[in-house]
């Protein structure tokens, strides 16, 4: 192994320079290079992963889509056809090319119409491993995707054979309906998952303090993934075998990670791997056998298949609810190190115990206002975090560490006494920056510096990542995507922005049609990347050469999020190209603002109650009826504006009758008032009806084992006679209303329930979730 360090070291030596400023795309094969063409088609098809068939999207009649492979110097045509019957697009991921082909629909390039076919074309100046996919709704997440791979013109490594594995997760459920799950706010996924953190366990694991400052705090249960997966795949299989490979030789593995929530710890049985390429670009060659790839980044690993033996690569969801494997060459297995499932109720103590600040909000009251830096000092913390709280992955240390290669005295050769990244280069605190000994990106080293010059205008920019679990809104620094302006940026400019990330997910940040610095403890050899894995409650800060033109996208490349709101456009203000005047940008600006509608139906033995709501990220329509089998019913009819995460005014209609058995005596009334999610996780509401007669709500509800919930409602109304006269003698009449009951999770949609209620008495029946 040490000739591949040594050869990748004698030819970056004899080739190192400052990294040359790349210059604007230019659309064309200007320098009339080979031109490498593939024609690529996308179809609807029953696809069967799991034993039930599912209408899939595939190309070319595959999940994932064909390996394009191509050689550093080749002029690409792409020529895509769309068979669906709803339009589509395909972005280049990690490519440099013209504005127009880069594949945002909307945004710089047209859809994909059905029955149309779309040509891609864009000069190769690059090497690597890359990949390709949908930028349309959640297609992604239904198979249209696959890889790239694009082979130097001088190869500097030395292997013997390449073996691209993309890695995915697929789920049989619709990804739209998932999406909904998500935003209704309840905890299916977790239940499925076997890692909802109900009452019984916080108990028997000493938690309930941990647990209460969580939900004081408004933050439901931790959660690493939202999403829950059926199958997690390797090049389209949970299992794969490639028995070809000869004793001794060494393959390049080539990853890429078109997962569209999971985010995956790779590890591998015999030797370590040598890590080679992180996003398409070559780095200092290092020993490492446990690398948590992000979604959408690449990662390239070399490994010698042993002289005896099948070697298995293995893949583990971050968050424990599955894996898939690769096993290379013949033989008894030589398994790689499994990966523990996170303990979910732990790493909540640990945080709690740092009084932690946590609930930046994800829809702020007032979207125009930059208060970034005042938010960032809000929520940051007081001591360092030490997300070691993961390291649940306790994988044997002697087999999980990371060796760098040897001649250590070569200037090349990372430093591990080297100092953090400098203050100035990072907004605010520079306490999280980088701080995981867990999640961060020290292991990667360029071979050559990156270094942006000091000459260029620096633009200098805060962004918090924020979010909102219980409504599923995404966004950065408090402003949804529809809720914003373009981001100005300037050709010839130092861009460097400072993520800062204040919710407990993972969020893998994606800039399209450029390369960024992430900077790290190697200073001016800070790798290149084109996504980058932010972790909770940390901090990373890159800087990029605005060297191009148009309009580019900027996103967490976690499908679900990105489709609630975590999204921005860069623009260089030029002028919009013609050939979009018929697709306007709003149609991708509001995408993630769409209107959700779910509801609710209950029948007991006392009483029927129906639930419907329809919901965006600032507006909400909401029935409630209740009726009882004693002809007592109710019914109400509101419009909700949320004026930011928690808080939200509303206006509507009312009617009920006074009492039993009298239908034939309803009332209706107007109704305005607010409503306001309290700590712990109670909602509460305050409104006055046009007989001026106010009334005060409340409701909660408390997972006390996996599957059952104990939930509550408390109302009172008062009347001071203010419109109508009182009866002779009464100052005020009042009115309580109450119920308290039980609910047992069947599946997603189907709950059997019991209750008292004051109205209707007690009962029992069940509630069908749609």
């Amino acid at each position: 192994m040490k000739s591949i360090f040594l050869t990748f070291l004698l030819t970056t030596m004899i080739t190192i320079k400052l990294v040359a400023q790349q210059p604007q795309s230019v659309e064309g094969n200007v320098n009339n290079w080979p031109v490498h063409e593939y024609e690529l088609t996308i179809n609807e098809e029953m696809m069967n992963f799991t034993g039930d068939p599912v209408k899939a999207m595939t190309i070319n009649g595959g999940i994932p889509g064909p390996l394009l492979e191509f050689t550093e110097g080749e002029y690409a045509k792409i020529h895509v056809t769309n068979n669906m019957d709803v339009e589509t697009s395909v972005h280049w991921h990690g490519l440099l090319l013209p504005n127009f082909f880069d594949g945002v629909p909307y945004l710089t390039t047209p859809p994909i119409m059905p029955g149309e076919t779309f040509t891609y074309e864009f000069s190769l100046k690059q090497s690597g491993t890359y990949w390709y996919h949908s930028h349309t709704g959640l297609q992604e997440q239904r198979g249209v995707y696959g890889a790239i791979q694009i082979n130097p013109r001088n190869q500097k490594m030395e292997y013997d054979q390449d073996l691209v594995l993309v890695l995915s997760d697929w789920m049989d459920e619709n990804p739209h309906k998932q999406l909904k799950n998500l935003k209704r706010g309840n905890e299916w996924y977790l239940i499925k998952k076997g890692q909802v953190q109900s009452l019984n366990k916080v108990l028997a694991n000493n938690a309930l303090g941990a647990k209460l400052k969580m939900s004081w705090q408004r933050m439901p249960d931790m959660a690493i993934s939202d999403n829950y997966h059926d199958l997690f795949l390797i090049n389209g299989k949970p299992l794969q075998q490639y028995p070809d490979f000869e004793p001794g030789e060494k393959v390049r593995l080539r990853f890429v990670n078109a997962s569209a929530a999971s985010y995956f710890w790779l590890t591998f049985g015999g030797e370590d791997p040598f890590l080679v390429s992180a996003d398409g670009k070559d780095v200092v060659p290092i020993k490492k056998n446990k690398t948590l790839i992000a979604v959408a980044e690449t990662y390239d690993l070399i490994v010698t298949i042993p002289s005896s033996g099948k070697l298995e690569i293995r893949a583990t969801a971050q968050d424990g609810s599955g894996h898939a494997s690769a096993y290379l060459g013949t033989g008894n297995i030589i398994p790689a190190p499994v990966i523990p499932e996170p303990d979910l109720i732990e790493m909540m103590k640990k945080m709690m115990a740092m009084d932690m600040k946590m609930g930046a909000p994800a829809s702020k009251f007032r979207p125009e206002k930059n208060d970034s830096i005042e938010v960032m000092k809000k929520y940051s913390m007081e001591m360092d975090m030490d997300m070691g709280m993961e390291t649940e992955m306790n994988v044997d240390k002697m087999q999980m560490e990371d060796h760098e290669m040897p001649l250590k005295k070569d200037p090349m050769i990372m430093d591990p006494k080297k100092k953090p990244i400098p203050d100035s280069l990072v907004i605010g605190d520079n306490m999280k920056t980088a701080g995981s000994p867990v999640f961060n990106y020290d292991y990667l080293r360029s071979p050559e510096p990156t270094t942006i010059s000091d000459d260029q205008p620096l633009k200098e920019m805060l962004f918090n990542l924020t979010g909102n679990m219980n409504r599923y809104v995404w966004s950065i620094n408090g402003v949804p995507l529809s809720e914003t302006d373009k981001i100005k940026i300037e050709q010839g400019q130092k861009v460097r922005i400072t993520l800062n990330n204040l919710t407990m997910m993972h969020h893998p940040m994606h800039l399209h049609g450029h390369f960024f610095r992430v900077i790290n403890k190697n200073g001016e050899y800070s790798p290149l990347k084109h996504t980058v894995n932010v972790a909770p409650m940390q901090k990373t800060v890159i800087e990029f050469d605005a060297n191009e033109y148009g309009d580019w996208f900027f996103h967490c490349h976690v499908l679900y999020h990105l489709n609630s709101g975590m999204a921005r456009v860069f623009s260089y203000d030029t002028p919009r190209d013609e050939r979009l005047e018929s697709y306007p940008l709003a149609n991708l600006t509001t995408e993630a603002n769409e209107f959700f509608t779910w509801g609710e139906i209950t029948g007991a033995s006392h009483m029927t109650e129906f639930y419907a709501t329809t919901t965006n990220i600032r507006n909400q329509f909401r029935l409630k009826g209740e009726y009882g089998w004693n002809e007592n019913l109710e019914a109400t009819l509101t419009y909700e504006r949320y004026l930011n995460d928690f808080f939200r005014v509303f206006v509507g209609g009312n009617i009920e009758n006074e009492g039993e058995d009298s239908l034939d005596e309803l009332e209706t009334t107007a109704v305005v008032g607010i409503k306001y999610l309290l700590p712990l996780l109670i909602d509460s509401e305050l409104n006055i009806d046009n007989k001026l007669r106010p009334q005060v709500a409340f409701n909660a509800g408390l997972l006390l084992f996996p599957r059952l919930e104990l939930f509550g409602e408390y109302e009172y109304q008062a009347d001071f006679g203010w419109v109508e006269e009182l009866e002779d003698g009464e100052d005020f009449n009042d009115e309580t209303t109450w119920q308290v009951g039980l609910e047992y999770v069947l599946g997603k949609g189907v709950r059997l329930m019991g209750s008292y209620d004051s109205r209707f008495g007690a009962g029992g029946g069940i509630s069908l979730w749609f």
